[in-house]
């Protein structure tokens, strides 16, 4: 099947007003109002925001990775991705295009997994930028690992009882609805025993103990939540799809959450490759520009290639999602979850060398971009784990041999071509 990612001349003219209006008016909020792109706005950040997002609306590009019956645009994923790469040169970016993490990944499960009743109650709000949510998944005691999970939901009569600790819980301090894994089944397998609910923030036994912010947060402030499930009973229409399932809710909004990341990437690693050209071209040191020095040569050259080859990545991952089997969807999520953050860590740190002691103050966003670059490397699942099940998933396309020598072993190979051929050869 031929793969062809241009995009045609009327998504090419979305693409373009897309950048424009990322750079002319979105780009400026992260100035405006830094850190206040989750929470429920002010009047006065209403007041600005609202006509942008009626402006993305008009435009057709609003949730777009839903489906026009769930008020998104129904696009496939190679033209999400190649809208998410503008959409991703800033953190008010996906907040403005009905985009933003945690919130659809959680619009994505509920769309496909939630009851009639839960989407009228939590998707319409939540697609309509009502409303903000949060996924509550990772424990103290070992982070994303499920196999050491404690917190618990029991079945008593028609309510479930749920008892437990979560860590980074992002955006539960603003969130009206928490997604909540828990054990229903304790004597079952792992991937077998857990279930999704549905939990609001205000239910009686939700206790936020303390928020943490990433680093450069002062401390006390930040939105990552740890929370304790004090005998939180919700009752049985709460569950998020069939009991037992979580992992089958999980992946459908991990598995997108891990490419939509990735897309954001490629927008800032464009932007920060951006500002290495424009200094180095604009710089001079040692009685020449910046851009004639050939180690700074190298710097462009490398970080080109490393922007243009995690594009086509990407591009490619979302190609696998539209056309491809759910194995090679799930290959190449894998992949680019551990490209996104090396190559962004790369041409960001190139970006803040040529700048000198601007690359590293707070003059320029190109320190929480490096940040930004580790911790994309966490979210969704550590890219170690990513690399390891994408290890064992090329090796299940391979056979070791039984002799234990190599099959491309010259003597074996030069015997084998004198014998293919030896009648030709006498």
């Amino acid at each position: 099947m031929a793969i062809d990612f241009s995009p045609d001349p009327e998504f090419q003219h979305q693409l373009s007003w897309a950048r424009d209006f990322m750079v002319s008016e979105v780009e400026p909020l992260d100035l405006l109002f830094p850190g206040l792109h989750y929470a429920p706005p002010t009047p006065e950040i209403a007041k600005i925001v609202r006509p942008l997002k009626d402006e993305v609306r008009a435009r057709g590009l609003w949730a777009y990775a839903l489906p026009p019956e769930l008020g998104g645009s129904g696009g496939s994923a190679v033209r999400l991705a190649q809208l998410n790469e503008h959409v991703g040169r800033a953190w008010w970016g996906p907040v403005i295009f009905g985009s933003q993490a945690p919130d659809t990944g959680n619009a994505e499960i509920l769309a496909k997994f939630g009851t009639r009743e839960q989407k009228a109650r939590y998707l319409l709000p939540l697609l309509g930028g009502e409303i903000f949510s949060c996924f509550s998944m990772t424990e103290p005691q070992g982070g994303a690992d499920p196999g050491v999970f404690t917190t618990q939901a029991i079945r008593d009569g028609s309510d479930w009882v749920i008892n437990g600790t979560k860590f980074f819980s992002s955006n539960a301090k603003w969130a009206s609805f928490l997604i909540v894994m828990a054990v229903t089944d304790p004597d079952r397998p792992v991937y077998e025993g857990m279930s999704m609910f549905l939990v609001d923030r205000d239910t009686p036994g939700v206790d936020i103990v303390r928020n943490f912010g990433l680093a450069g947060d002062p401390v006390g402030e930040g939105s990552h939540a740890m929370i304790r499930y004090e005998n939180v009973r919700v009752p049985a229409d709460a569950l998020l799809g069939q009991e037992g399932k979580a992992f089958a809710v999980a992946q459908v909004r991990l598995g997108g959450g891990r490419l939509h990341l990735a897309m954001r990437a490629v927008g800032l690693a464009q932007r920060a490759l951006e500002m290495t050209c424009e200094r180095v071209l604009s710089r001079t040191t040692k009685g020449s520009l910046l851009s004639e020095k050939q180690v700074v040569q190298t710097y462009v050259a490398e970080s080109w290639q490393l922007v243009h080859q995690l594009r086509l990545q990407v591009l490619h991952a979302a190609w696998t999602v539209d056309n491809g089997t759910e194995g090679e969807a799930r290959e190449a999520i894998a992949a680019v979850k551990v490209a996104a953050p090396h190559a962004l860590r790369e041409v960001v740190t190139r970006a803040i060398q040529v700048h000198g002691a601007l690359g590293v103050s707070n003059q320029l966003p190109l320190w929480e971009w490096l940040q930004q670059s580790h911790n994309i490397a966490f979210a969704d699942g550590p890219v170690e784990v990513h690399q390891l099940n994408l290890a064992k998933s090329v090796l299940r396309g391979y056979q070791g041999t039984d002799s234990g020598w190599p099959t491309e072993l010259i003597d074996s190979r030069l015997s084998e071509a004198r014998q293919r051929y030896r009648e030709l050869l006498s």
